[in-house]
């Protein structure tokens, strides 16, 4: 009979990043109440002793999944020219560019944490982390249109960027991803026409 060594199979280079899709595709089949060590072991088929060495506890999973999936769907490099525009129109049709781009591939991570956050303990704090993200850029954006001049009227700051994460929410996406049949170029597209249509001063 074949032994296992599991801390030899859990040093291997592959396996935490296998073990991180495994995590991502229970969390996109069947929610973040799925998700356990168990779980995963058994998806994965490998000892649990081996996801136990890469995650020690639930919450550690759903840690890594958030830095997992941001990191092999490119957030960093999808929101840099926002923040790198040379002036607020273009920071404001940047941002469309990157919603369009980048929530569609993350969009059932990002829907099955957001339905687990009010209940799950290790759930609702990554929420957040999204939601202040989404938040910060979105005002980020909305203060240099103010600054320069070209936020429209009525809008404030404050009602501007609340009104652009409302425009943004994953129920947005969903229908128009999932009921509408759109693709990630549509809808980044008509998000540049709906904030300059409502944002930008004419």
């Amino acid at each position: 009979m074949n032994i296992i060594d599991v801390s030899q199979l859990a040093a291997r280079p592959d396996t935490r990043d296998a073990l991180l899709e495994v995590i991502r595709q229970i969390v996109e089949d069947d929610g973040v109440a799925a998700l356990t060590v168990a779980a995963v072991a058994e998806r994965g088929g490998v000892p649990v002793g081996a996801v136990r060495l890469n995650f020690a506890t639930r919450t550690q999973l759903i840690s890594a999944l958030f830095e997992h999936v941001n990191d092999v769907e490119g957030l960093e490099g999808s929101v840099l020219p926002v923040v790198d525009a040379p002036d607020a129109r273009t920071a404001l049709d940047e941002w469309a560019a990157h919603l369009g781009r980048f929530v569609p591939r993350v969009l059932g991570v990002s829907r099955a944490v957001e339905r687990a956050a009010e209940t799950d303990p290790d759930a609702g704090p990554h929420w957040e982390t999204v939601m202040r993200m989404r938040y910060n850029v979105s005002r980020s954006v909305v203060a240099r249109l103010d600054a320069e001049g070209l936020l429209a009227a009525p809008w404030t700051v404050d009602t501007a960027t609340d009104m652009m994460l409302a425009l943004i929410s994953n129920d947005v996406f969903e229908t128009l991803l999932g009921t509408g049949g759109w693709s990630g170029p549509q809808v980044a597209a008509h998000l540049r026409a709906l904030f300059r249509g409502t944002f930008l001063a004419r």
